[in-house]
């Protein structure tokens, strides 16, 4: 199971956008918006109420707890609510200007945040409620006493067991008969923590946590928000998290455009192809099939030039069409070409793989090819020069092609097939390199 964080705001959404679904016995009041700076929230403004009062509560939302204890929760004074738009947008400007560390030590730019109404509340009223998922049984807890001590006071916390095969009404039965004590409402909060639990299970969540929220008779306001979900179950969830983002996490590098657009293409296609930008100076860049290949030749490529020129890391693999590998060659060019190397050397392209199963070579470089058709002016603007190891099935028609294209477009071009060893193109580059020559 691989698990993807998703911000607040995305996990208040959802909630929303299924409320009456799962909890159609309580109201909930979606008020709630993501901005970026203090021009964006005040756009916003324009078009929503509420946004126009005071009592606003700003935080940002980017994938990282404790918020209120890095003193990044701006509602100014707790007990009235007194912020504004024009404070708020005034608040968010200036945090963002500066990069932040938190107490946990991770540090980075604030770029992301969360509005909303604030809520006056008094502690006695705060809730907790999670849920969990393991191999043989969804873990949900609650307790009375919420907020952002409940891990100081865990002891406080109910622990339901629900085993995977139990059915609604055995459900039903787990949780009522395992109410804290001290909960008051102990009907109306069995309720909701059921439809809670079949809300985190049919959205395919792997932890959903509500802490705090307040239950007042038939209003639930939700405070904050920590959640999850299974990345495997993207696709089958296509249509009901449409939208969802699974942005960074804070401190984490920035991913660009190309690198996104290469990850919606993996998530379309029976192929898999995957690019990290690792660094924008870096001289050597690759274009390798094969997963394994891919760890072999990032290695080789440290090793023998220094990991700081490796560019680039990822693979295409798994027999993608023309056109897939076409747009992957594309996004690598693209970002290859951006700007000249910073020391006016030559940049070095390293097309490579290990003897292909079943991935047809020549159908796969003719997507290369083409990214080559359209890309090969800027190519030479930076003075990029290619070497090719390549077998499998059609390799000798793949390599004639590649060599005749690129020789066509006044691209230079060193290529070998399966009797070169799988990293000796790493090695000849920068030989040929050292030397000052391309022969």
């Amino acid at each position: 199971m691989a698990q993807k964080a998703i911000r607040e705001y995305d996990a208040k959404r959802l909630l929303s956008q299924y409320w009456e679904k799962y909890f159609p016995e309580l109201n909930y009041n979606f008020n709630c918006a993501l901005v970026h700076n203090g021009k964006e929230l005040k756009e916003f403004a324009k078009d929503q109420e509420w946004l126009n009062k005071k009592g606003l509560v700003v935080k940002p939302d980017m994938l990282f707890g404790k918020r209120g204890l890095n003193q990044l929760v701006y509602l100014q004074n707790k007990t009235i609510g007194d912020v504004d738009c024009e404070l708020a947008a005034n608040w968010i400007d200036e945090v963002s200007k500066k990069e932040k560390a938190l107490l946990c030590g991770t540090s980075g730019m604030l770029n992301t945040f969360i509005v909303e109404p604030f809520t006056k509340h008094e502690q006695s009223e705060e809730y907790y409620i999670s849920c969990t998922t393991e191999p043989d049984a969804d873990i949900l807890y609650l307790s009375a006493h919420g907020g952002v001590e409940v891990e100081q006071n865990w002891d406080s916390v109910n622990e339901i067991r629900i085993p995977i095969d139990a059915t609604d009404e055995e459900i039903s039965k787990i949780i009522f008969e395992n109410i804290p004590l001290e909960i008051k409402e102990k009907e109306k909060i069995s309720e909701f923590a059921f439809c809670f639990y079949q809300f985190f299970k049919d959205l395919h969540f792997c932890y959903l946590e509500l802490n705090p929220f307040i239950l007042r008779k038939q209003e639930i306001y939700i405070l904050d928000v920590v959640s999850r979900v299974d990345d495997t179950a993207r696709f089958l969830m296509q249509h009901i998290w449409k939208g969802l983002e699974f942005p960074p996490a804070f401190g984490e590098k920035e991913v660009t455009e190309i690198e996104r657009n290469i990850q919606k293409l993996d998530e379309k296609s029976g192929a898999s192809l995957k690019l990290t930008l690792l660094n924008s100076e870096g001289r050597v860049w690759m274009l390798v099939a094969g997963g394994g290949a891919s760890v072999v030749y990032a290695d080789s490529i440290a090793n023998l030039w220094n990991v700081n020129e490796l560019a680039n890391y990822g693979e295409y693999s798994g027999n993608p069409t023309t056109e897939e590998t076409y747009y992957y060659a594309k996004g690598v060019l693209d970002l290859m070409t951006e700007k000249k190397d910073t020391q006016n050397r030559s940049k070095i392209l390293i097309i490579g793989g290990a003897i292909a199963n079943f991935t047809d070579v020549a159908k796969t470089f003719d997507g290369i090819i083409k990214a080559f058709n359209e890309m090969h002016e800027k190519m030479r603007g930076v003075g990029v020069q290619i070497y090719v190891r390549r077998g499998g099935p059609n390799y000798e028609i793949g390599l004639k092609n590649i060599e005749t294209a690129a020789t066509r477009l006044g691209l230079p071009i060193k290529i070998y097939g399966p009797e070169t060893h799988l990293t000796d193109i790493v090695r000849l580059a920068q030989a040929m390199q050292n030397e000052g020559v391309y022969v």
